[in-house]
């Protein structure tokens, strides 16, 4: 058929059936966007071929789109407790790599399939593109198809098994996750209080500096039945009603120094408004609050800040970035001018901005070019995968320079996303698909059956290790391990056991370090 020559077609075609493939669940399971690959392999044994730079054009858009998301994370998890996570992405990629020279060495197999099937048991995509690029060869691809089903299954039966053999209560340990993290975004209140300590009547809000001794902001102030905007400067007296925004502690801290709460409420007037405001203007995002000068500049005050679904109890030292949503109150006459200010524009948020991405790209490709030789043998390149996930992460995490914003919406980053990785396993399952039953025929059962070794014994080594010597919550462990595998449908298995999203942050924190360190495995037992 003359249509199956046209590229175009071809690829759209893969894309179409794979996705009606992906959406048939047996058990509960489905391949989802992965079946793409294995759609891909039938045409390509049949003799059909999608040309290798649609791979490479998918590829780069695949992994610049997750270093962009993952970059700020990425970083962060080296401030906090992510360094547990990352030892054990450390643990299973390390032991996974391990194991699968002991297969080679043992069962005597293809260094190139081998690397393959590392990387189709640790379900890792980018890993498969460091694969083929590495080697030069379409036996990675065919490993990769021949261990990446058990790599699937196998991590969601392993999560959802866990918790049942080891007898852990799942809710319970949501709670303490919960508790813990009350900690560091403590839930913020509004309370009214009354102006009753004698000490501090005809004392300005900066001599008393309530936001240091409190953690609270003052949000308005009812003086003599009239609203203000409440300004550095604003003096208390007694009766005058405060509206504080605050954690529990911080509103019991401005208690004692105030007065006792009350229930009388401070009305709008009509100078005065409060109004949610997003941060779309790219002049402003990364400078703080203070660099603004809003109180001054507007007599507004930023109340509370909304980042990823966390309230955040702004200072003058807060910083903001784009697509925050900012509690700003002030009055009516100049809501405009904050409105303009930081943008305020919905539509920006949903817009995609081609130029930082083309340039981000570009900068990777050269950074992938670089070499560092350690002996006239050894030769290393971060290459096509690495250099341009590394400049996405740096990118990511620097978020603006000059007038360029190097971060993107949501929605755009997973269009592009999921663009890049159709096109790049269309491409990947076609190249493959022409030798896999000849490949099968002469080792698939031994293929499949190490396959299956390679993804569970580092599972299984990396889970005694969290559980045992570092004392994990399973929740942080599980989100750990599916990340160090790569596995999406892992995590949806373990989001699906508990109402908490630490699965989904220990995730985050370690997919990015684990396609780094694997894609460097990669290359090393290429050269062995």
């Amino acid at each position: 058929m003359s249509l199956l020559t046209s590229t175009y077609f071809v690829l759209f075609l893969i894309i179409a059936i794979g996705f009606i493939v992906g959406k048939i669940k047996i058990k509960g399971i489905s391949l989802d966007i992965s079946a793409v690959i294995f759609v891909a392999l039938v045409f390509g044994h049949f003799g059909v071929s999608i040309p290798n730079d649609i791979q490479k054009i998918g590829l780069t858009l695949f992994i610049f789109t997750i270093g962009i998301q993952a970059g700020p994370g990425f970083f962060e998890s080296f401030k906090k407790n992510g360094r547990e996570l990352i030892v054990l992405a450390f643990v299973l990629v390390g032991s996974a790599s391990l194991v699968t020279i002991a297969f080679v060495w043992i069962f005597n197999i293809d260094m190139d399939i081998a690397i393959g099937l590392l990387t189709g048991s640790l379900t890792s995509t980018p890993g498969l593109a460091a694969a083929i690029e590495t080697t030069k060869s379409s036996m990675a691809s065919i490993g990769y198809g021949i261990a990446y089903p058990f790599g699937v299954i196998g991590v969601i039966l392993f999560v959802r098994l866990y918790p049942k053999l080891m007898k852990i209560n799942i809710e319970k340990e949501a709670e303490k996750i919960e508790s813990e993290a009350q900690k560091n975004y403590p839930q913020l209140f509004n309370k009214n209080l009354i102006v009753e300590n004698e000490s501090i009547e005809g004392k300005s809000i900066r001599e008393l500096k309530i936001r240091a001794m409190t953690q609270a902001n003052i949000s308005r102030i009812m003086h003599k039945g009239q609203t203000i905007v409440p300004v550095p400067d604003t003096v208390l007296e007694l009766g005058d009603i405060v509206k504080l925004i605050g954690s529990k502690e911080a509103i019991e801290n401005a208690r004692m120094l105030i007065g006792g709460e009350t229930d009388k409420k401070i009305p709008l007037s009509k100078e005065y408004t409060v109004e949610s405001v997003l941060v779309t203007n790219k002049q402003v995002v990364n400078k703080t609050i203070g660099q603004l000068n809003v109180l001054s500049n507007y007599n507004a005050r930023v109340t509370r800040i909304r980042r990823a679904g966390i309230d955040i109890v702004p200072s003058s030292k807060s910083a903001v970035h784009f697509g925050d949503k900012l509690v700003v109150a002030c009055g009516t006459g100049n809501i405009k001018n904050v409105r303009h200010l930081f943008g305020n524009d919905s539509k920006k948020l949903s817009d995609t901005d081609f130029f930082p991405i083309a340039t981000g790209i570009v900068l990777g490709v050269l950074v992938g070019q670089l070499k560092i030789s350690f002996s006239d043998n050894f030769t290393f390149s971060l290459g096509l995968t690495g250099g341009v996930l590394m400049v996405a992460l740096i990118l990511s995490r620097i978020g603006k320079t000059g007038p360029i914003l190097w971060t993107m919406s949501g929605s755009s980053n997973q269009l592009l996303r999921q663009l890049g990785l159709l096109m790049f396993l269309a491409v990947v399952g076609t190249s493959a698909g022409a030798h896999l039953v000849e490949t099968f025929r002469e080792s698939g059962l031994l293929l499949f059956g190490i396959g299956i070794g390679i993804t569970l014994l580092p599972m299984i080594i990396t889970t005694l290790i969290g559980h045992f010597l570092l004392k994990m919550n399973v929740l942080n462990l599980l989100g750990a391990l599916t990340g160090s595998m790569t596995s999406t449908p892992g995590l949806a298995a373990v989001d699906g056991m508990a109402d908490s999203n630490a699965q989904s942050i220990a995730y985050a924190t370690v997919y990015p370090i684990a396609m780094v360190f694997l894609i460097i495995c990669v290359q090393i037992m290429s050269l062995l």
